[in-house]
């Protein structure tokens, strides 16, 4: 794929990654297209653009941990945009708030990368993960959301419960108990946002673009029935998927053998182009 870095206009550090024709595709470019075409889907040449997508990093994460996902969704016909989030990568900002501040960054990114480098905005979508799935689920609740279909993968339904149950498989549910509180009073503190007010699950609720969620059974980060919580929260007349991916904890979830790439992909195939 080819890549261009710049900067957003309030500073936030950008990836442009873009399709590069068949006889450039690598080993990963190539199997997903294989698992694409395995599953009837019709794909362009490589190198087409049918869409954009604006992928969204977890926590402790930067945009360059999502280039070989990107890699993957070039390959079938994507263009895909990368962010640094605040707090994080060489972003300027010093506090993360999960989408609830951030939730005009990922339109934002869509916008002037649109204009810089002359493409067209739609169709788009939009994908998060952990930390960035519930930023994407914030965004995709914004008035005049622009994407056509959402992915949100290993998120939460909110943060105050997911904090609760990492402190207490830390130190057991006593001290759990404690160590959550200390935490969530230090977060308040320090960016002056309650953890309670950092619920994705009522943003969920009035979502309208289709909407994909997966999570890992043995997630011991973020426990797959907080994720499927989220899933519940998603209005029943919405195009909607829960998928679950056998045996995968919250670091590995894309590095099974579950073809979770591919089922990503024809799902932003579908409702994204």
């Amino acid at each position: 794929m080819r890549l261009e870095k710049w900067s957003l206009s309030d500073g936030t550090p950008s990836i442009l990654c873009e399709p590069v024709a068949e006889g450039k595709l690598g080993q990963r470019g190539l199997k997903i297209r294989q698992q694409m075409l395995d599953r009837g889907i019709e794909l362009k040449p490589a190198g087409q653009v049918v869409g954009t997508l604006v992928l969204v990093h977890g926590r402790k994460a930067r945009k360059e941990d999502y280039l070989l996902i990107a890699e993957r969704l070039c390959a079938v016909g994507f263009r895909c945009l990368l962010a640094d989030m605040p707090a994080h990568g060489e972003h300027p900002g010093q506090m993360i708030y999960y989408g609830v501040r951030e939730a005009g960054l990922p339109v934002r990114l869509l916008k002037e990368a649109s204009e810089r480098f002359h493409f067209a905005p739609q169709p788009a979508g939009l994908l998060g993960m952990s930390m960035g799935g519930s930023v994407a689920v914030h965004a995709a609740d914004q008035p005049d959301a622009p994407w056509r279909a959402l992915v949100v993968i290993s998120s939460f339904d909110a943060l105050g419960p997911a904090i609760e149950v990492q402190a207490q498989k830390m130190t057991g549910a006593w001290l759990g108990g404690l160590w959550a509180g200390a935490a969530s009073e230090a977060y308040s503190w320090r960016s002056g946002l309650a953890v309670s007010a950092i619920q994705p699950r009522v943003h969920a609720a009035r979502l309208r673009m289709p909407t994909l969620i997966a999570h890992g059974t043995q997630d011991h980060v973020v426990p797959m029935e907080s994720g499927r919580r989220l899933y519940e929260a998603l209005p029943e007349s919405l195009v909607k998927q829960w998928v679950e991916v056998p045996g995968a904890d919250h670091d590995n979830v894309l590095i099974t053998d579950f073809p979770i790439y591919a089922t990503v992909a024809e799902w932003m195939w579908k409702y994204a182009r």
